[in-house]
């Protein structure tokens, strides 16, 4: 479809001097962005879409990648220092980030957590150039029914892994979705469980459910901990050993399977439209762990679980591009910023644009593969300055850190009501933690909501309301038996773990 002279020209437009400024610029914010609780690249790519108009279509869009990429490595820092992921994302790498950061190896866990996502977002971007019209197809011919047991699947395994109790999983996942129900029906569009406030007829905003829960719930757990003493984000200092400053050969060469499985996975969740980056995260943590030969060590500072949360969660970025520029699709709301950004300087995503414009969509290539150099070089001089923000006092960090939830807040929805449910759900989120129930659990089923709704009015629809016509799609029929088998894999290892406890 698109020739080689075009290919190499594409190539040659991303790697001028013009746009390297603005991949590094863009790199730059999203490191800083995603590294500050509160803020994350989604809000940084809405603010900036604007100040795009008036350049040309590449470096703008190079501009807005650049914002997204850095922001997934950025999200990493804080959730390995502070134990606040940057971005819902960076949930899973928090897992394992933040005991490793708490034995005196910030340093390592950051720097493992930057490896490991370079390393994915090149592999994505690999498969993006050469694989991205067949991916598009297979992510085409899921229908509803194969969504439906798609998500069905995510949840088992994500109930079953996140927390000790699947019972408690279970009833986090079904509140996400109780969340997410508010607002208009996606089938007749009326509104539901408004309570009278119109504000709530589009739903929930997810920056203010998203920040609420993940970082203003987690500030006030850590408050309420310090009894009036607020010691520093991490009480660990960093170890005397050179060796736990730094992440050796030997020990990213060992995570090279852990790596390329959560590429994989982040690869392909990312190319089918509506799964995300934080489940294909937690999903590569869930097959880390449970083909691991010490399973026990994760959560304890395990660094093959960052480099599968990492690793998968970053895949996802250039995987998204897959249905965006053959389908017209976005993956995610990160996708759906860069689409806008698109149409709005005369672009259209689709079938045609490799042959109308393939020697731009060739550039944009040409400008991700630039962007992971760059991340990578970035991330080895910002990841040292961050580290130094462990000897601040818990004071300076979380005031700053709420001050910024409650301006990103209050920019990215409707003003002052988002930054109320925002704290609703900061109050919510810091009970459902104190009583064991999963946050990252509700918040994926909230994201996910709507599309699995829309999902199963569309499988309806098609069967009728009969539900053999699952057995005619074999794809559909294999997905709910691994959630059944996982689901009662899950249910034994809790009634082992019970009955071995003393």
């Amino acid at each position: 479809m698109v020739d080689l002279p075009t290919i190499l020209a594409g190539f040659g437009d991303a790697f001028s001097l013009y746009n390297l400024l603005f991949v590094l610029c863009g790199v730059v914010l999203g490191q800083f962005v995603g590294a500050v609780p509160g803020i994350g690249p989604i809000m940084a790519m809405a603010i900036a879409i604007p100040f795009t108009f008036g350049l040309d279509p590449l470096p703008a869009i190079a501009f807005l990648v650049g914002v997204n990429k850095g922001g997934l490595v950025g999200g990493a820092v804080p959730a390995v220092l502070m134990n606040t992921p940057g971005t819902p994302d960076a949930a899973a790498t928090a897992m394992d980030g933040y005991p490793l950061a708490k034995q005196g190896k910030p340093l390592k866990a950051t720097k493992m957590a930057l490896f490991s996502s370079i390393t994915g977002d090149t592999f994505s971007d690999i498969v993006l150039i050469t694989v991205s019209a067949p991916l598009a197809v297979l992510a085409l011919r899921m229908g509803p029914i194969e969504i439906v047991a798609l998500m069905i699947f995510a949840f088992s395994i994500l109930a079953g892994l996140i927390g000790n109790s699947l019972t408690k999983g279970i009833i986090a996942a079904a509140l996400g979705l109780l969340a997410a129900s508010i607002g208009q029906d996606p089938e007749h569009f009326t509104p539901r469980l408004i309570f009278g406030y119109w504000d709530l007829f589009n739903g929930l905003a997810l920056p203010s459910v998203a920040i609420g829960m993940l970082a203003i719930s987690e500030i006030l757990h850590r408050m309420s901990e310090a009894h009036g003493n607020m010691r520093p984000a991490i009480t660990a200092n960093e170890t005397g050993n050179p060796d736990d400053r730094r992440v050796t050969w030997a020990e990213y060469w060992s995570c090279r399977y852990t790596m390329l499985r959560g590429a994989t996975i982040g690869t392909i969740l990312g190319a089918l439209p509506g799964i995300g980056s934080t489940a294909a995260a937690f999903m590569s943590y869930a097959m880390t762990k449970a083909g691991s030969k010490d399973p026990g060590s994760f959560g304890k500072g395990n660094i093959q679980g960052i480099a599968a949360s990492e690793s998968a969660n970053s895949a996802v970025v250039g995987a998204n591009l897959i249905p965006l520029l053959t389908l017209g699709i976005p993956g995610s709301v990160g996708a759906a910023l860069i689409i806008s950004a698109f149409m709005i300087h005369g672009m259209q995503p689709g079938p045609l644009l490799f042959e109308n414009q393939g020697r731009l969509v060739y550039g944009l290539f040409g400008a991700m593969l630039m962007a992971n150099f760059v991340n990578l070089w970035v991330g080895q001089l910002g990841l040292r300055l961050w580290v130094k923000v462990v000897s601040a006092p818990e004071s300076i960090i979380f005031s700053s850190a709420l001050l910024l939830c409650f301006v990103g807040v209050s920019m990215a929805t409707s003003g002052l009501f988002g930054v109320s449910i925002m704290l609703i759900f900061a109050v919510i989120g810091y009970l459902m933690a104190s009583f064991g129930y999963s946050l990252v659990i509700f918040i994926i089923a909230f994201f996910l909501g709507p599309r699995f709704e829309k999902s199963i009015a569309q499988s309806l629809a098609l069967t009728n309301g009969d539900l053999t016509q699952i057995l005619r799609s074999p794809v559909a029929v294999a997905l709910l038996v691994l959630s059944v088998v996982s689901v009662v894999w899950f249910l034994r290892q809790n009634v082992q773990e019970e009955t071995s406890m003393p």
